[in-house]
């Protein structure tokens, strides 16, 4: 059986691999993918905590973050199409185009 320390271990690694992703790539459908990988490594350490705590507060909490990044896939991914759509070489840089 996995200790409580390797689930937080993987997850401190899954967030880390986000976060220079998020950092350092420039297209902004990649750093989306990063956030998203991030919040899941989030996830995995409310249920790592919970687990090793036996709380189910941790698995509620993963409920509600799911919830909050599939309305954030649903809005950032069209905003992306739209922007990829009109430029298809865009970068993180050409997110400033947007304004009014």
């Amino acid at each position: 059986m996995i200790s409580h320390t390797g689930y937080l271990v993987v997850a401190a690694v899954l967030f880390g691999i986000g976060a220079a992703g998020l950092l350092i790539r420039r297209n902004p459908l990649v750093m989306f993918m990063c956030v998203e990988l991030m919040l899941n490594a989030v996830n995995l350490t409310f249920v790592a905590f919970s687990t090793a705590l036996k709380d189910v507060g941790g698995q509620v909490v993963v409920f509600f973050v799911l919830v909050v990044a599939a309305a954030e896939v649903v809005v950032g991914l069209g905003i992306i199409v739209a922007i990829m759509r009109r430029r298809p070489g865009a970068d993180a840089d050409d997110l400033s185009l947007m304004k009014g």
